[in-house]
């Protein structure tokens, strides 16, 4: 289960980069905040996910609540990320 924390560690920090970017060549200062913001509550959703499946609950328990805290912040029902099985 760590290793799988850290894979989702990574690829938001990934996300959270190249949107920076990219937000920056795109956007102004308000909205590159802003932008900033929902990186970092997307990431924090991902990070509970992980922990309600290391805590042993069933994936589509935790797949409730990523997306129930993931309402309005990102696109798809993976809050912005899918990864392999």
């Amino acid at each position: 289960m760590n290793i799988m924390k850290n894979v989702l560690l990574a690829l938001a920090s990934l996300a959270l980069s190249a949107t920076f970017s990219i937000a920056n060549a795109q956007h102004g200062g308000k909205e590159t905040k802003e932008d900033i913001q929902r990186h970092r509550a997307m990431a924090a959703a991902h990070e509970a996910a992980a922990k309600c499946l290391e805590s042993g609950k069933k994936e589509d328990v935790c797949m409730k609540e990523l997306l129930a805290s993931c309402k309005g912040l990102a696109v798809g029902k993976y809050c912005g990320m899918k990864h392999a099985h």
